[in-house]
């Protein structure tokens, strides 16, 4: 008995075999990741081309990027962009909030589970029936707000997003602190509004972080659902293609993923910060 105790213990204390020590696994590590980043490098690189032609290499230049800037189209498709995932993480996150203090915190309640299932189901659902799910919606209903559909349905897709980190965060704190402030006789009010928010902040800004990147980067929603004057920067990048590619588009291409990149490295610093002080 006592040996098939110690059993576990022993297998747990085992040192983890280093990932070379499979053969071929390294080989096709490095393989996965040139497959997936190396097309991104490429892009990037001749995002700095001075010819016209996308491939033909003509020395380095910025004049795309330059161009790109200047273009009034490119800027009102940012502007509409920054609008849409703005205002679209605002109510998401708002919403994100409240759906994971009632869920982490309310107790158990009738529906608990299913009221889960039903915030997390877009993250499982094809984006595609999403998209046509809320067009169909839209066109019953007779709505037409042109840049206020792409932000409504924005809102609705960045919910789950948002509330991931949220709910994380939650269970992941001390609880004794809000009962310490309960204790000296502070509202439930006052124990959320000083105890509670600064504690869950950091896990409403890394969501909210992560619904504007996927509100950024939305193009199958916006594409299904906006109309005239709603165009976002995804959607302009496709038209642009459509008409033939040009170093352009890379340049545009390239800008749009390294906001993404900053944005998504901002997002895992505060994570990894988060970790370190709640100690998970």
């Amino acid at each position: 008995m006592s040996d098939q105790i110690q059993k576990p213990s022993t297998r747990k204390g085992k040192k983890m075999l280093p990932v070379g020590h499979y053969r071929g696994l390294s080989s096709w590590t490095i393989a996965f990741f040139v497959f997936l980043y190396l097309p991104i490098v490429v892009l990037i690189v001749y995002s700095f081309n001075a010819n016209r032609m996308v491939m033909n290499w003509g020395g380095f230049g910025i004049d795309w990027y330059l161009k790109a800037f200047n273009n009034s189209d490119i800027q009102k498709a940012v502007w509409n962009s920054l609008i849409v995932a703005t205002v679209a993480t605002v109510f998401a996150t708002a919403i994100a909030t409240i759906g994971a203090l009632v869920l982490a915190r309310g107790g158990n309640f009738r529906g608990k589970t299913v009221s889960l299932g039903l915030i997390t189901l877009p993250l499982m659902v094809p984006e595609i029936v999403t998209a046509v799910a809320v067009l169909i919606f839209f066109s019953a209903i007779g709505m037409n707000l042109g840049l206020g559909n792409v932000i409504i349905a924005h809102i609705t897709f960045c919910i789950p997003f948002a509330f991931m980190p949220i709910r994380a965060r939650l269970e992941g704190m001390d609880t004794t602190l809000e009962q310490a402030g309960r204790d000296l006789y502070a509202s439930q009010w006052e124990t959320f509004r000083f105890v509670t928010m600064p504690l869950l902040m950091p896990g409403i800004v890394a969501g909210a972080m992560l619904a504007f990147v996927i509100s950024m980067d939305d193009f199958i929603i916006t594409l299904m659902v906006g109309g005239a004057g709603s165009t976002t920067l995804p959607v302009y990048i496709y038209s642009m293609i459509r008409r033939g590619l040009t170093p352009e588009i890379n340049a545009v291409s390239t800008m749009l993923l390294l906001a993404s990149i900053a944005i998504v490295t901002a997002y895992w610093i505060l994570s990894k910060k988060t970790k370190i002080r709640t100690g998970h």
